[in-house]
């Protein structure tokens, strides 16, 4: 039988619970920084590299998927690789463990988890809406989604996060995320590349324009995979775009004008 609730409840109170964090890039070495203090964290990369930086930080480098034994099981990896890493480990997982990813998008990351997982784990989608530029300060105050695809261990995640982290909580659906990811990321991605194309920054501007810059800039040197999946990978984002593009295309227009190029889209 799996533990209830309320068993994990006095478990995660009493013992320390364990933590594999699968990738550690850039997020991934964020979350084994955060969760240090509250958890028992292992890393796993297959990059030698990234394997050296964990253990010279002082975590726990395990060698193979197949060692993986914590109660918790983190997928920092790219959307991309997200398939693979979940066919690698699912003959791998005991009953009772929880896995989550952080992909920034949800949908297919939540689609792939439950097709792919085996029934005996839980499954939580989750995406932080903060990166290592964006906490230099700490995680208190910044957002992150859960949205729970199997089990119910979850909800004593979110107590964890609220009330020890200081994250504000949001829990929807994968769908209902990706549909305001599609607007508050996806095109704030966009607008980051678009802006990067018009060329140097004028030497005459506003501080309304500096801080526009300064918000775009946020994004600008974000992963490749990042960018493909937050622009390409949610099905929302390009009818947004179009609709971008058409009202940028009715502004400055006189009323008649912007007004006959309405009817004409519709």
């Amino acid at each position: 039988m799996t533990p209830g609730p309320f068993f994990w409840i006095r478990f995660m109170l009493y013992r320390p619970p364990s933590i594999t964090i699968i990738g550690f890039g850039a997020f991934g070495r964020l979350v084994a920084a955060v969760l240090a203090s509250h958890a028992r964290v292992s890393v796993y990369d297959e990059s030698p590299d990234a394997s050296s930086a964990a253990s010279a930080l002082g975590f726990e480098v395990i060698a193979s998927t197949k060692e993986i034994s914590t109660d918790i099981v983190v997928l920092a990896v790219p959307v991309q690789s997200l398939s693979e890493v979940l066919l690698d480990i699912a003959p791998l997982l005991r009953p009772g463990q929880v896995v989550v990813d952080v992909c920034s998008i949800k949908e297919e990351p939540a689609r792939m988890m439950r097709q792919l997982l085996p029934p005996h784990v839980e499954v939580l989608a989750s995406h932080p809406m903060f990166g290592p530029g964006s906490v230099k300060n700490g995680v208190a105050g910044a957002q992150i989604v859960l949205c729970p695809v199997r089990g119910t261990r979850w909800r004593t995640f979110a107590v964890f996060l609220r009330r020890t982290l200081g994250l504000e909580v949001i829990v929807t659906t994968p769908e209902e995320h990706d549909r305001q990811a599609a607007m508050t990321q996806g095109l704030t991605h966009l607008l980051a590349r678009a802006f990067q194309a018009l060329g140097e920054r004028p030497r005459i501007r506003t501080r309304s324009f500096d801080l526009i810059l300064e918000a775009l800039a946020m994004v600008t040197n974000d992963a490749p995979e990042i960018y493909e999946a937050v622009t390409r990978g949610n099905r929302h984002v390009d009818p947004l775009r179009q609709d971008l593009l058409r009202a940028l295309a009715s502004l400055g227009k006189a009323p008649e004008s912007a007004a006959a190029a309405d009817a004409a889209g519709q």
